[in-house]
């Protein structure tokens, strides 16, 4: 388990890096990182762990090969669990052993990265390996509507943009009739000014 692959998933700001060990038809293992680190912690601990397994250890965007998220963008630690499941959903893993290291001490917002996945998306994980962390912790009347809504959160991103086209390009008379029909309250005159500074124009409309 020595050998590595490099591995580059997309994202709407660049991509999330990974390295993988062992066969690609092996049980899956996602690998995670503590705070300020990137998935060289791995580096060491894979070749001792068990073989038949397809170890991928992730960077975290804004960590290691990964691309930092744009100016500006917090990294709330919602995005870090957003980022797992992107790197689920690019390996197309329905289940797999999910092992986390650190981001479990109270640091930060990186608390319980490994563990928050786990509890949003039990049918995913049938293990959870935690080094040098705990696990993640709610008061009782919290977990459903905390589990509702963030769990809403990711699946509507991630579906919007699966859905992703190229916008239409559409001459000024169709962009201002689309304008009108979204909006019942806006007169055409309304429209067009608002079309000045809201349309982009581009060789084909």
């Amino acid at each position: 388990l020595g050998m590595f692959s490099e591995l580059k998933f997309p994202v709407p700001w660049g991509h999330v890096a990974a390295k993988a060990w062992g066969p690609s038809e092996g049980h899956p293992v996602l690998c995670l990182h503590g705070w300020l680190d990137n998935a060289n912690t791995f580096d060491k601990l894979i070749p001792l762990l068990p073989r038949g397994c397809y170890y991928v250890a992730m960077d975290f965007s804004g960590h290691g090969l990964s691309s930092h998220r744009p100016a500006g963008c917090p990294y709330h630690f919602l995005d870090y669990v957003t980022d797992v499941r992107r790197v689920a959903a690019a390996l197309q893993w329905r289940r797999f052993t999910l092992m986390g290291h650190s981001m479990g001490n109270f640091s930060f917002s990186y608390c319980f990265i490994s563990p928050q996945f786990c509890f949003l998306y039990p049918e995913m994980v049938d293990k959870l390996i935690l080094l040098e962390s705990l696990g993640f912790l709610l008061a009782p009347e919290d977990t459903e509507a905390w589990l509702k809504s963030k769990r809403r959160v990711i699946d509507r991103l991630l579906s919007l943009e699966a859905k992703q086209q190229t916008p239409k390009a559409r001459s000024p008379e169709a962009a201002l009739q689309r304008l009108l029909e979204a909006n019942s309250h806006l007169t055409a005159e309304g429209g067009a000014i608002l079309l000045q500074r809201g349309a982009t124009e581009t060789p084909t409309g």
